[in-house]
């Protein structure tokens, strides 16, 4: 049997995140209550303190930081790649030019 995995909104997050913070109750009661697991609140806890403007993005939606790593990342293979085909030419000129 193959459990299908749930998907929660931004704001059920935020607000489980909000209730795990001001209440007075414990962490895992309040799990308990919204029928998640203590971990899971606890890492939307842990995303949430880290960086609460960009926490909960959703699926597919990259933070601001981990777009501009990618396009560097993107950046820096085609500069090594440019870099790769200059040499290659500068053999080939150096050996036409003998």
């Amino acid at each position: 049997m193959v459990k299908e995995r749930r998907t929660f909104t931004r704001e059920f997050k935020l607000e489980a995140v909000r209730l795990s913070m001001e209440d007075g109750r414990s962490g895992a009661s309040i799990a308990r209550e919204l029928g998640i697991s203590r971990n899971v609140l606890y890492r939307w806890r842990k995303e949430f303190l880290e960086d609460s403007a960009e926490s909960f993005s959703g699926q597919g939606k990259m933070k601001a930081s981990d777009e501009e790593v990618a396009r560097l990342r993107r950046e820096v293979a085609s500069l090594r790649e440019e870099r790769e085909i200059l040499k290659k030419a500068l053999v080939f000129f150096s050996k036409e030019s003998k």
